[in-house]
């Protein structure tokens, strides 16, 4: 996959009595380079993976190892608390999971990811 294509990971939107649940297989990318954030009663994630320099050395068969970028966005249902989501990440699994709430809520949120261990 070149740089300029888009990756699009496999996820699992659910949601119980108390919250929705989004679950992303993102390996291989680095929590840092990983940005979720909430506007107008959409939920964005998104990443990026820098493109391993090829060393002419190493004489390669194949190289399918991906590089690029990719961006979901999901609408989340009318009420929903956007200030009440955690995210974590462990083992290249996304986790985010957002509060229920009484009333809509359309302010704009960006998320921190805890990187579990």
């Amino acid at each position: 996959m070149s740089k300029a294509e888009l990756y699009k990971p496999a996820m699992d939107v659910y949601e119980t009595d108390k919250e929705i649940v989004i679950k992303a297989n993102i390996p291989g990318f680095d929590l840092n380079d990983i940005d979720i954030s909430v506007e107008d009663g959409t939920l964005k994630v998104s990443g990026k993976m820098e493109e391993e320099k090829e060393d002419s050395q190493k004489g390669y068969w194949k190289k399918e190892i991906r590089q690029g970028s990719f961006e979901r966005i999901i609408r989340l249902p009318p009420r929903t608390k956007p200030g009440d989501i955690v995210a974590d990440y462990e083992k290249g699994v996304l986790n985010i999971r957002i509060q229920k709430s009484g009333s809509d809520n359309k302010e704009r949120f960006k998320i921190d990811i805890k990187e579990k261990k």
